[in-house]
């Protein structure tokens, strides 16, 4: 981008791609200088299917916010979703040589890397492991082991895992829209980035983002992630239900379904009643409200029994004192949040992606539906942040180097290329992210 001071998130969603250009004001809050919404049409369940289709929703979509910016988008956060992904545990140990040496930064990116090593699924990659807490001879609840002394460095690792195929062809619309890859991040963990705020983290909480095509879970706890998840159902199941059920064109399901929808029939009464026009001069059709409300409570139902299966995984170990977070488009439903807290019997709110937002910002980005974009910004700064951070403590005259004590091994240029790209250089792309260009001195701002 013309100004590194800009982060760009780009949403590549089921019912909408939405491009967000972000810059950080001096509150520390993000202003929104420009975003393009586009319909999708050639992605399903959070999973590209028309690689033409999606290419020029994605150009339509960037064209939109670099005009309403002014900023040459180069680069872009990318998020990642479909019922393809999932996650898992691992625990990770080096055992070290000397261990009257502080713990590095190298060694703790070594315990990191040794993670993408473990043996797959054929099709699948480890797209992202993030480290949950550090254990240092047997002293668990480490949260930054640089610097401290030891004999045995270990970590416990959320590993999150996809189909190489699916991350490709997000790689291959990137690429063919004229973008470069930043960082592909879980869409769950961007949207908690714009709704979630610490002490919810810390208390334990379940974000539920209810998109068009999936339903994305994030469960923090201790202010670590403790379990992600993607169940296959969103708004456009519930929009297809109301088609079928009501024998009505799709069109005209989704536009009641947004305007006269509630997730909860006894909420409805039998005389309130809505009026489809008939196709090429049949008669119109009277739906009854609480019709309607039968057939997305029906549907919610299902999600949410999902919904809690996944929560109970980490519930049943620790309260989520904080409760569940709804967010993304389908959290706009009338009477969600009640049918949320009957179906998990924990306390629910609506997240909007607002609290991080300068007041200057337009109000319509302030809905639920654009927690992902706006946490893609919001994500993408953390990480720049961090990297920074990073870079700070390890220059010399010759560039860039990751101080080592002997005897850890100094990390490779491959390694550190790894370490910041993820599994995209596994994938063979020829992808060069911001992060890469800053390791390698070069001049982010081409």
């Amino acid at each position: 981008m013309s100004n590194p001071g800009y982060i760009v998130g780009l949403d590549i969603g089921t019912t909408k791609i939405a491009c967000f250009v972000g810059e950080k004001v001096e509150n520390g809050k993000i202003a929104i200088r420009g975003y393009g919404k586009t319909e999708s049409t050639g992605v399903k369940r959070g999973m590209v299917f028309n690689i033409d289709e999606t290419v020029d929703a994605i150009r339509r979509a960037v064209d939109m916010a670099s005009e309403q910016s002014n900023v040459d988008i180069r680069t872009v956060n990318v998020g990642i979703a479909g019922h393809h992904i999932k996650s898992l545990r691992h625990r990770g140990v080096l055992m070290r040589e000397n261990c009257d040496v502080e713990i590095s930064e190298a060694e703790i990116e070594k315990l990191r890397q040794d993670v993408f090593k473990l043996g797959m699924t054929p099709g699948e990659e480890i797209i992202d492991v993030i480290p949950q807490e550090y254990i240092i001879d047997d002293e668990p609840g480490i949260r930054h082991p640089k610097g401290m002394l030891g004999s045995k460095l270990e970590a416990n690792f959320h590993v999150i895992i996809g189909q190489v195929t699916s991350a490709r062809n997000i790689i291959t619309c990137i690429k063919r829209a004229g973008l470069e890859m930043d960082e592909m991040i879980l869409e769950p963990i961007a949207s908690s980035s714009a709704v979630l705020d610490e002490e919810e983290k810390e208390a334990g909480v379940a974000l539920v983002d209810i998109g068009g095509g999936t339903t994305d879970i994030a469960v923090f706890y201790d202010s670590v992630i403790a379990h992600t998840a993607v169940i296959p159902f969103g708004g456009n199941v519930i929009t297809e239900d109301i088609r079928q059920g009501c024998s009505i064109i799709k069109k005209h399901a989704e536009e009641i379904k947004v305007k006269f929808g509630s997730a909860v029939a006894g909420e409805n009464r039998d005389d309130e009643v809505v009026s489809i026009p008939g196709t090429r001069g049949r008669e119109s059709k009277e739906i009854s409200f609480k019709t309607l409300a039968n057939i997305i409570q029906a549907r919610l139902d299902e999600i949410f029994e999902l919904v809690n299966a996944e929560i109970q995984r980490v519930n049943s170990e620790h309260k989520l004192i904080a409760g569940v977070v709804l967010t993304g488009g389908g959290a706009m439903m009338k009477h969600i949040q009640q049918l949320a807290a009957f179906r998990t019997g924990l306390d629910v709110r609506i997240g909007y992606p607002n609290e991080y937002l300068a007041n200057d910002n337009s109000e319509e980005l302030a809905s639920p539906m654009y927690s992902t974009g706006v946490g893609l910004v919001i994500e993408g700064f953390k990480r720049y942040e961090a990297l920074k951070r990073k870079k700070g403590g390890a220059m010399n005259n010759n560039g860039i180097i990751i101080k080592t004590p002997e005897p850890v091994e100094e990390i490779t240029d491959d390694e550190q290329d790894r370490a910041i790209t993820g599994f995209f250089s596994r994938l063979g792309t020829k992808i060069i992210t911001r992060a890469t260009k800053y390791f390698n001195g070069d001049d982010i701002d081409k």
